[in-house]
């Protein structure tokens, strides 16, 4: 009876692999990434990344932001503060792009 049981087991955890596995997107070949690292305030500003919303200042430096190698525009913006603005290139082998964030209050 132990080894029915054992067998059982055996033949339901190899259907449960095979069926996960079938479930599985098919994964795309790894594409080089350069990391971008951004630090600054407000922390609640919002980061874009190639007109891409990424989330806020503080989330983004936390986590950090994988980019294809290339051009990219960084915009950061918040309500009563001027909009930061930059074009990085992103070049493989390189260090990650670190960049200091500051925005500027607008006077009342």
């Amino acid at each position: 009876m132990g080894m029915k049981v054992n067998l059982r087991g055996a033949a339901l955890t190899g259907i449960l692999s095979l069926s996960v596995s079938a479930c599985e997107p098919a994964k795309a070949p790894h594409s080089p990434t350069v990391s971008l690292r951004l630090r600054g305030s407000p922390s609640d500003a919002t980061v874009v990344v190639d007109e891409q919303t990424l989330g806020t200042l503080d989330f983004v430096q936390a986590h950090g932001v994988a980019m294809p190698p290339g051009n990219h525009r960084i915009t950061v913006k918040a309500i009563g503060y001027f909009t930061w603005d930059r074009e990085v290139e992103a070049k493989i082998g390189s260090p990650p792009v670190a960049l200091e964030v500051a925005l500027i209050p607008i006077p009342d």
